[in-house]
């Protein structure tokens, strides 16, 4: 499974860069617990839990940080 999309943090608009920390926290889920199974089962308890929903807004906003500065920015 590859964690960085396309081996490549670079993107072309600070929107794709939003796009592609979305994508690669989704990814960091699915290496933690591979099972479709157990990821389904779990889905309704953090889907409904707000501490949950506010720690993977944490995961995408690390990831977006990274994202950025691996972009400069955008400059």
């Amino acid at each position: 499974m590859a964690l960085v999309p396309n081996n490549s943090l670079i993107t072309a608009t600070p929107e794709e860069g939003r796009e592609l920390a979305l994508k690669m926290a989704r990814l960091v889920i699915k290496a933690t617990q591979p099972d479709d199974e157990v990821r389904g089962r779990l889905r309704p308890v953090y889907a409904e839990n707000p501490d949950s929903l506010i720690a993977i807004g944490q995961v995408v906003a690390l990831e977006f940080a990274t994202i950025a500065a691996a972009n400069d920015y955008w400059r």
